[in-house]
């Protein structure tokens, strides 16, 4: 799949949309999901142009994927859901239509501030 210019984390990156920031350096953003689904629910954006994870791992420079990860870390930090702070959290990255991507930009989901549950029921 190609990456789309106008999907909305897209327009987000670009400043045509707000977001309520948690974090931003050069390889992401991360900001408040609008519809929650736990205590905590934020997202961590990709700054590049990558449509999933899938795309990221044979595309991304090695400084993007460590900028990424480490991304993820500082934000579970800033929230206080990492282990250095509390009992864990969720990452998790949807990828493709079978599983559940609604967003063709690459995107993690963090879930904290309480037990998350099954992955899969």
């Amino acid at each position: 799949m190609k990456y789309n210019e106008n999907n909305v984390f897209a327009k987000i990156l670009k400043g045509e949309i707000p977001c309520n920031k948690i974090y931003e350096d050069e390889f992401v953003l991360s900001f408040h999901d609008i519809n929650p689904q736990k205590i905590i629910h934020a997202l961590v954006i990709s700054k590049g142009k990558y449509v999933d994870l899938d795309d990221f791992s044979l595309n991304a420079s090695p400084e993007e994927m460590v900028g990424l990860l480490k991304g993820i870390n500082k934000v579970a930090k800033k929230l206080r859901i990492s282990m250095e702070f509390g009992n864990g959290y969720r990452a998790l990255a949807n990828i493709g239509n079978h599983g559940g991507q609604e967003v063709p930009h690459l995107h993690f989901h963090l879930f904290g501030g309480e037990k998350v549950g099954k992955m899969v029921e």
